[in-house]
């Protein structure tokens, strides 16, 4: 048996319990579409190109705060640890596609720019203003959008 088949049956092996235990999501990705900003504070990510390519990252904690990216093609693979920042954006002109597993049943999911510019109650612009380094106005502008 060849490496490639040894792998391929790991890989199915490791998917079917991934699949016992976790969720799977396809995400389908428009032209230039994209995946905002998010984190998963209670799973890890793994990512599987299906169709189009596509740019992923994330971004390491704190002091640090280093982006970690690839472009990903057809049949490639990244993992987004637990509770970091992390992206995807189709950067082709045609539809793109992946299959994302997640670590836990009840992964949560939040999207950076709307907890921060679309909370009910609103967060105070002036502090968002300091925090951001942005004119007032500029974070009213954004919190009008969200």
């Amino acid at each position: 048996m060849n490496n490639y088949r040894q792998i391929l049956i790991c890989t199915n092996e490791i998917l079917l319990q991934f699949h016992k235990y976790n969720k799977f999501i396809f995400e389908y990705y428009a032209p230039y579409g994209q995946n905002a900003p998010h984190t998963h504070p209670r799973a890890t990510e793994i990512l599987v190109v299906l169709e189009g390519t596509l740019l992923v990252g994330f971004v390491t904690s704190n002091p640090n705060n280093t982006l970690i990216s690839k472009f990903l093609n057809k049949g490639d693979v990244f993992v987004f640890p637990i509770g970091l920042i992390h992206f995807q954006f189709n950067v082709g002109k045609t539809n793109a596609v992946a299959m994302a597993g997640l670590s836990s049943q009840n992964p949560g999911v939040i999207t950076i720019a709307d907890a921060v510019f679309g909370s009910k109650p609103a967060i105070n612009p002036d502090f968002l203003a300091k925090a951001f380094q942005l004119d007032v106005k500029v974070v009213k502008d954004l919190q009008a959008k969200f």
